[in-house]
């Protein structure tokens, strides 16, 4: 009978493929000729890029951009060369975590470092883009981003406007002449898993502004600035909609996407499940495993684990769940289609001795042999 595994990664000690190989190399102690198959999962976010290369046959790339403060950082993405995809994680070239407390701040910070993520992976012949925008530094409406592909986002007398929220305030018109080409070949599937619009009280700059280093006044700011934006480019772009659900993603980078990009935003996780594939694997499986670090009530909201597990009811499959930690909260994920989730730490230890890699592995690893030996026993009642 075949297992299939899709576990999402275990921060801070196991990725996506490590967490799958464990739980097989429990499953086969049982039973050495278990067909077993490990696939990546992961909902956009951190962790994507190292699910889909390691899970996809596909290699990394690493490249000197334009980090959030304009300094230089080096910045990872994934190429999968057989369908010309690029797999890119934002806040690797513009996110929160690049920027120092004490630095924190949307009116300067750009997303100019995605922009020439993107314009290397067209270099490299890719032409279909994967892109989760969470963790973001940024509140520029993806200008900066617009900016390294070619627009000219212009202020009154011509000149390209400063990067950060606060470019924005100057901003007087956008041209998109002299573009990347290839630009009109591409296609942009957008990992967003907010419904936020751009502006107004639910919009980037007020819910996630003071997030990233803003204070009220600024918050009033640059709203006011988005608005300009938003219009300038319903002038040239009939399509723009600054209150589509997800346009406020990522400081307005969804909004940018939308409008300049032809690109779609789409939950994290059904992306993942569809560029891998997973419901091909899982409707020939007896027993499908999926889990990851911490099972809580976000869990149930719809993260990866959850998008899978509802995946395999749809083909009738039994599933179970792994974690390092389990919440009260995560009983919900039983009503929505995890059948059973199992906790793998084997007794009371250090969160340090708990994240070390070694241990991880075995105390995964134990509990899947676990899970598979009821699982064969009240399928076929004996352990084979």
């Amino acid at each position: 009978m075949k297992v299939v595994i899709a576990m999402d990664s275990f921060k801070g000690c196991m990725t996506s493929i490590e967490a799958g190989k464990a739980a097989a190399e429990g499953i086969l102690r049982v039973d050495g000729k278990a067909d077993v198959a490990v696939r990546p999962l992961a909902d956009g976010g951190e962790g994507t890029v190292e699910a889909l290369v390691g899970g996809m046959g596909g290699k990394k790339r690493i490249i000197r951009v334009t980090g959030p403060l304009g300094t230089a950082v080096d910045c990872e993405y994934g190429i999968i060369e057989e369908n010309r995809t690029a797999v890119i994680e934002m806040a690797a070239a513009a996110g929160l975590m690049l920027v120092p407390k004490e630095k924190r701040n949307p009116i300067y910070t750009t997303t100019y470092g995605l922009g020439e993520v993107i314009r290397d992976a067209v270099g490299q012949g890719c032409r279909r883009f994967l892109i989760g925008i969470g963790g973001s530094a940024t509140n520029d409406g993806g200008a900066g981003m617009l900016q390294a592909l070619g627009f000219g986002m212009l202020d009154k007398k011509g000149r390209q406007i400063a990067f950060g929220a606060g470019g924005l305030e100057h901003l007087a018109s956008i041209d998109d002449g002299n573009i990347l080409p290839e630009l009109s070949e591409c296609e942009f599937r957008i990992a967003c898993d907010v419904a936020n619009g751009l502006c107004g009280p639910e919009g980037c700059s007020a819910v996630y502004g003071p997030q990233k280093g803003a204070d009220q006044a600024m918050v009033g700011q640059m709203d006011g600035w988005m608005e300009k934006y938003a219009w300038l480019a319903k002038e040239r772009y009939e399509k723009a909609d600054p209150g589509q659900p997800g346009a406020g993603a990522a400081g307005g980078l969804g909004f940018a996407f939308l409008t300049f990009l032809n690109g779609s935003l789409e939950p994290g996780a059904e992306i993942v499940l569809e560029e891998t594939g997973l419901e091909q694997y899982i409707k020939d499986a007896g027993l499908f495993i999926t889990g990851e670090g911490r099972l809580d009530g976000q869990t149930a909201m719809g993260k990866a684990p959850l998008a899978s597990a509802k995946l395999a009811k749809k083909w009738g499959k039994p599933v179970a769940a792994l974690a390092g930690s389990v919440t009260e909260e995560a009983r919900r994920c039983n009503e929505k289609g995890i059948d059973a989730f199992f906790p793998i730490l084997p007794y009371v230890m250090t969160l340090e001795e708990a994240l070390a890699p070694a241990n991880a592995k075995k105390h995964l690893a134990d509990a899947a042999e676990q899970v598979y030996r009821f699982w064969l026993s009240c399928t076929y009642g004996v352990i084979r």
